[in-house]
């Protein structure tokens, strides 16, 4: 009798809904292996799983409604559940984020997801950079410094410059595109029944313990919509109820959703106002009128390429490449705080013989 051949399994450690989603995605590409799935987690990190337990991560992807948000996607797609990634000894780890690296994949063979803009470089990520402390501190802008990944797969040419001139190894770095924000043209084919408005796309900044003028920033909407109508789009994460009174205060007359899908708005627009979302780069790639924080010079740069949704093969073959490769080497080391930690020192030198990536 023939032995029937043992899948390899992937473990998808996914976060927000947009890095949830590009996971899933990956992962269709993928259907020879066993996929498996997890909200993100803080194995490793004693810490910050204490201040997760008394609520105090909830503004992230590691509690609160994010991380419902995530198993609720998961379970209503039939997906494998697989919390903190416990129930099997995994052959390839995707993650969506190296904040953290967790205790349980660090002997793995690991590929890192990019999952849309960066946070500006503030004061966070230059004490990180000089005093190599915790990377969480400075926020996604240190996303690709831990090095500790096989693969890191980006979104352009743009992000590869940032990312090297951040520290990031450029031999572990793949332009592939990054599901989600590939394919922006298909989104102009929608039911979305207003047209030729301003869309004011909100940030979550006051719920994640950062400064925020929203009053300001409400105001400036109404002076850029000129008499326009003006729909407001509010982050996931928002209080609603005070986003909503401070909406009707300063710009009556204003539309106002919540959950609702944003991609369709944006290609119904005439202007995108918004601040650090990497939903402007749908909008850049629609041809909008855009207003961000950031410079849209270099926003133009970073945009992510647009190969018409196939980014999460171009990915997926990544994965089955590395798979195919022999274990790679790798070494117990200390760091700086006595953190345990594994440094590949076998570098990833794939021939591509599957596919070539198209750029």
């Amino acid at each position: 009798m023939n032995e029937q051949k043992v899948k390899q399994k992937i473990l998808f450690i996914c976060g927000s809904m947009n890095q949830t989603t590009q996971m899933h995605q990956i992962a269709d590409e993928l259907p020879e292996y066993e996929a498996y799935f997890t909200p993100y987690y803080p194995d490793g990190y004693g810490y910050i799983e204490l201040l997760r337990k008394i609520g105090l991560m909830d503004f992230s992807i590691l509690g609160g409604q994010a991380k419902q948000r995530t198993i609720n996607y998961l379970k209503a797609n039939n997906l494998n559940l697989d919390l903190n990634g416990r129930r099997n000894d995994y052959d390839l780890v995707f993650t969506c984020n190296d904040m953290l690296i967790q205790k349980n994949i660090r002997d793995k063979k690991v590929i890192l997801i990019q999952e849309g803009m960066t946070d500006p470089e503030n004061l966070g990520y230059h004490l990180v950079k000089k005093f190599d402390l915790p990377r969480w501190i400075g926020g996604t802008a240190t996303t690709g410094i831990s090095g500790q990944y096989d693969l890191f797969c980006v979104a352009s040419e743009g992000y590869k410059d940032l990312f090297i001139s951040k520290g990031a190894d450029p031999k572990k770095i793949e332009v592939t595109g990054i599901p989600n924000f590939d394919n922006c043209a298909q989104y102009l084919w929608n039911d979305f029944p207003h047209k030729a408005f301003v869309l004011v796309a909100t940030s979550d900044m006051r719920e994640t313990y950062k400064y925020e003028n929203r009053k300001k920033f409400i105001k400036k909407a109404v002076e850029i919509a000129n008499g326009k109508q003006i729909i407001f789009k509010l982050h996931p994460n928002e209080n609603y109820s005070r986003a909503s009174r401070e909406i009707q205060k300063y710009a009556p007359g204003s539309l106002i959703f919540h959950l609702d899908k944003i991609e369709p708005m944006i290609a119904n627009c005439d202007i995108l106002l918004t601040r650090y979302s990497s939903v402007v780069y749908i909008g850049l790639a629609l041809g909008k009128q855009v207003y961000s924080d950031f410079r849209l010079e270099e926003l133009q740069k970073l945009l992510p390429i647009q190969n018409g949704g196939t980014s999460a093969f171009n990915i997926a073959q990544i994965g089955r490449i590395l798979l195919a490769e022999p274990e790679n080497t790798k070494v117990f080391v200390i760091d700086k705080q006595s953190i345990p930690r594994y440094r590949l020192i076998q570098r990833f030198r794939a021939k591509r013989k599957l596919a070539r990536i198209k750029h």
